[in-house]
């Protein structure tokens, strides 16, 4: 699994999930520190890579997009130390993984977890 980790969580968490052996990068570690959500978003889909943020506007740029892709996980309520949120991820993926390769929302909380199939579809 690929991972892109956007600025809202620290450049050590990607490096606690390179630690864990996954190929993980930072947005800062491609000169993107201050880029716009939807460059961001681009590149996930790009690299096929799965965002890892807490930054809710994400998963609006993917049901304005009707997004398929990326997949994103996004953490609330949890513990927010780099190591605190790799070993939230890392102790949930066997659960989510089949979610995230099909192209997903997951919302990881301190006591659930979420999940969304993309594209999000409108409700009538």
């Amino acid at each position: 699994m690929r991972f892109l980790v956007d600025n809202a969580l620290a450049p050590a968490t990607a490096a606690a999930l390179r630690g864990a052996g996954y190929d993980a990068v930072h947005v800062r570690d491609r000169g993107l520190g201050a880029a716009l959500d939807d460059v961001i978003l681009d590149l996930a889909a790009a690299e096929n890579r799965i965002l890892v943020s807490q930054d809710t506007d994400f998963s609006t740029l993917l049901a304005r997009r009707k997004a398929a892709s990326p997949s994103l996980i996004l953490f609330r309520r949890t513990d927010k130390t780099p190591r605190g949120l790799v070993q939230c991820l890392l102790a949930n993926l066997a659960q989510i993984r089949e979610h995230l390769e099909q192209g997903s929302v997951v919302v990881i909380e301190d006591t659930r977890v979420r999940v969304r199939r993309l594209p999000f579809v409108a409700l009538p």
